[in-house]
């Protein structure tokens, strides 16, 4: 009886088994074809281009600083408003400098009118020396004390200069034209010549640069496109919509960075509306030129293996290939297709993991197109 119920047992798994493994067979034992997405390879001209992520900077930075110390005593700006190269920003009350300078144009006068009479006396012993009324040593003190005061008026002088310069300092102005930062002291503070704190940071963004770094195995095809003429670069804002900035390649460094195995560039942009802000991150497109004739898939169709990229084709007869490809650049979702895939041929773009080669399939969208 036992040996019974272990047959029905048995053949009851059989059956099961059977049951489970024609579910994947239709009404005539054949297997069922395997839904797929499917698009064409299309032959038609694609950018060349590189893509990174940027970093806005600003073309010229200065940390303003005072070169003099005393009290500030005008702020001529507001934070973050826009100042002229040689627009006043600060002043340093001037009064004691105006003093020194007195003081100092004071010595240069006494001593320039002191000089010129010792002029006057050393010419008198001359002629005196000349007749034989004084002694020749006489004469010589006369001329050492006009010339020691010559001497006194060109110090006097260069103190003069030097107070006029000290109060010159006084009127802090711009170097550069850009926006200013955060004030960093506020009117009524004293400050100290060429302090480590600056007074305020002044960026020119009018025009900006953007910083990236690209693998050095693209460096070769740079200098190559680059040697036909200039190379624009977009930076595509996040968040924004419409023409993103377009700028011009200017900077290649002169070294790799032997860490990242990377290469730093530099694009300048005009950036008339102010739309790129420095410390701003962005993606940045090289453009390096047109490839004609390209043949392109969508990013999706390509799969990596253990051999290399490789893309389903559907052929004719709805069955699934599988084909070893080199691919190349990638752009707007697309790859270009060096070799292994001729245009107007229908690659799988959805489903890969259940195919292989030989197997049946059936597309689920109705054009072969799929962008």
């Amino acid at each position: 009886m036992s040996t019974i119920k272990h047959f029905i047992i048995i053949i009851s798994i059989v059956m099961t088994i059977d049951a489970c493994s024609s579910g994947s067979k239709d009404k005539y034992g054949s297997a069922k074809a395997v839904p797929v997405t499917v698009a064409e390879a299309l032959q038609k001209d694609v950018p060349m281009q590189l893509s990174a992520i940027g970093n806005v900077e600003a073309y010229k930075t200065v940390s303003v600083r005072a070169r003099i110390g005393g009290e500030l005593e005008k702020v001529y700006f507001a934070e973050g408003d826009y100042v002229k190269d040689g627009d006043l920003l600060f002043l340093i009350d001037p009064r004691p400098y105006q003093a020194a300078l007195k003081q100092a144009e004071a010595n240069l006068a006494r001593d320039s009118v002191q000089a010129a009479n010792a002029e006057k006396d050393a010419q008198r012993y001359a002629d005196l020396v000349q007749q034989g009324i004084v002694a020749k040593e006489q004469y010589d003190q006369m001329r050492t004390a006009a010339d020691a005061l010559y001497a006194a008026v060109k110090a006097d002088r260069a103190a003069a200069e030097n107070a006029g310069l000290q109060l010159e300092y006084c009127k802090i102005r711009s170097p550069i034209t850009g926006r200013t930062g955060k004030l960093k002291i506020d009117r009524g503070n004293m400050i100290k010549a060429n302090d480590d704190t600056p007074l305020v940071v002044i960026n020119q963004i009018l025009p900006i640069y953007v910083s990236f770094s690209v693998p050095e195995k693209e460096l070769q095809e740079i200098k190559k496109h680059q040697g036909n003429g200039k190379l624009t670069v977009e930076a595509i804002i996040p968040g924004t919509k419409g023409l993103p900035p377009a700028g011009e390649l200017t900077f290649i460094n002169n070294t790799v960075d032997i860490n990242t195995g990377t290469i730093l560039l530099k694009a300048t942009f005009a950036n008339n509306d102010k739309a790129l802000w420095p410390g701003q991150f962005v993606k940045v497109l090289l453009k390096l030129g047109i490839q004609h004739g390209a043949v392109v898939v969508p990013s999706q169709a390509v799969q990596s293996g253990q051999s290399g990229s490789y893309v389903f084709v559907v052929k004719k007869d709805r069955t699934a290939e599988m084909r070893m490809v080199e691919a190349g650049r990638a752009t707007n979702g697309e790859l270009v297709i060096d070799k292994g895939i001729q245009p107007g041929e229908t690659v799988v773009t959805d489903g890969q993991l259940q195919l292989s080669t030989g197997t049946t399939v059936e597309i689920k969208n109705t054009g072969k197109t799929e962008r």
